[in-house]
């Protein structure tokens, strides 16, 4: 099987690939149309990117049934376009969360401490220090969380050993969780922003998530207080915390932000970073040895499996819930053609298959199959299907 790699990939990964019998295709400098006529040239099975992003003439190009997003979030990828093709999309959650958290305390403490701004001092030669000796300490204050996934729940541990206490706001939080993390549950980000000297925001891009964090998050918010955000972009009007870092004294430590450039070098001309109190860096949360060696090694686990077993882990579009309304169940002789002739009937009544197993039974003489369809046959085409052939032993038809 063919695996074209179109981003930076650790060897180890590389390697992985290889000894899963895969025929590696590496060449992390590919973009736009030359990745286009590289998947068609090609005949690559899975596509593996990191922030390169995959279009639809990408995905219409050649012969891809995978591609895999060796990361967390994979909102690069075309998963409409994806979805209408067949193609899975699989990502690799949870083993950059330790990453990205370590670095979303990094930037607490450069906001509390004021680092960056001590040590550029140093480097012109200013002696300074009445100035930053007024710092707050995270001793005793309250840390916010929106959003606690893998992400999140790595910043509870963290936060407990400076002292903090945490609340937060999670659709997926149950009280369960929240004992079990030590996180006092709040029923809206509202509420977070009110009670948190430190907000830190951990969601997915989604729609709904999409400036999530806007003016009214910021009214809610203490004077002063600080806000970190080493998720997406997106998900925060960055206009609205603008206007609050200006009017409300809002220090902001920011790992993603609007006018971020696309590649790997460039220039930056995004007005937020020329406030006084804000902080950034490079889109760097996940850019540790440890966290992209485990994503090497997960995306080698997803390929594999799904060379192995054509069903790879961590899909992200398979359908919620399917639109089969009915279960047909074949109890029969495992001989050729008997399944054939049960989907020629199913095909005959203008019946959709949305999804069908066949599990086979010790011995390979008999077998069930599952068939999930999208109506309800009438009893005549049942009774059609037991009466095709005497292989069929039995027929059952179940609402599903």
């Amino acid at each position: 099987m063919k695996v074209l790699v179109a981003d930076k990939f650790e060897k180890s990964g590389l390697d992985g690939l290889a000894k899963a019998g895969c025929e590696v295709l590496y060449d992390p400098d590919l973009k736009d149309d030359a990745l286009v006529e590289a998947i068609r040239a090609s005949g690559a099975v899975a596509l593996v990117v990191r922030s390169t992003k995959v279009t639809r003439p990408m995905l219409e190009a050649g012969r891809l049934s995978l591609v895999v997003r060796a990361g967390a979030g994979y909102n690069t990828i075309d998963v409409e376009t994806a979805s209408e093709r067949g193609i899975s999309v699989a990502n690799c959650p949870g083993k950059n969360a330790i990453a990205v958290a370590e670095l979303a305390f990094g930037l607490i403490l450069a906001l509390d401490r004021r680092i960056p701004e001590n040590t550029a001092d140093l480097k012109r030669g200013v002696w300074n220090k009445k100035e930053y000796s007024k710092a707050r300490g995270l001793y005793g204050r309250t840390l916010g969380l929106i959003g606690l996934g893998g992400i999140g729940c790595e910043m509870c541990p963290r936060a407990r050993a400076f002292g903090m206490r945490v609340v937060g706001w999670s659709r997926s939080l149950t009280d369960v969780k929240a004992r079990n993390l030590g996180v006092e549950a709040l029923d809206s980000i509202f509420q977070v922003a009110a009670a948190s000297d430190v907000v830190s925001v951990h969601v997915a891009l989604k729609p709904e998530t999409t400036k999530l964090v806007g003016e009214d998050f910021f009214a809610a918010m203490k004077p002063g207080s600080f806000f970190v955000n080493t998720s997406r972009a997106e998900v925060v009007d960055q206009a609205a915390l603008e206007r609050a870092v200006r009017e409300k004294g809002i220090r902001a430590g920011l790992d993603v932000f609007a006018g971020e450039p696309s590649g790997g070098g460039g220039s930056v001309d995004d007005p937020i970073f020329q406030l006084p109190g804000v902080v950034g860096t490079h889109h760097i949360g996940a850019s540790t040895e440890q966290a992209q060696e485990a994503i090497a090694a997960e995306t080698v686990r997803i390929v594999r499996e799904f060379k192995e077993t054509g069903r790879p882990p961590n899909v992200v579009n398979l359908a919620k819930k399917s639109p089969a309304t009915h279960l047909l169940v074949i109890r029969h002789y495992d001989r050729v053609g008997v399944l054939a002739e049960v989907f020629d009937r199913i095909k005959a009544a203008g019946i959709n298959v949305q999804e069908t197993e066949n599990v086979v039974f010790d011995g390979a003489k008999a077998a069930v199959a599952r068939i999930h369809l999208n109506q309800a046959p009438s009893d005549g085409v049942v009774a059609d299907i037991q009466a095709a052939t005497p292989d069929i032993l039995e027929v059952t038809l179940l609402p599903i």
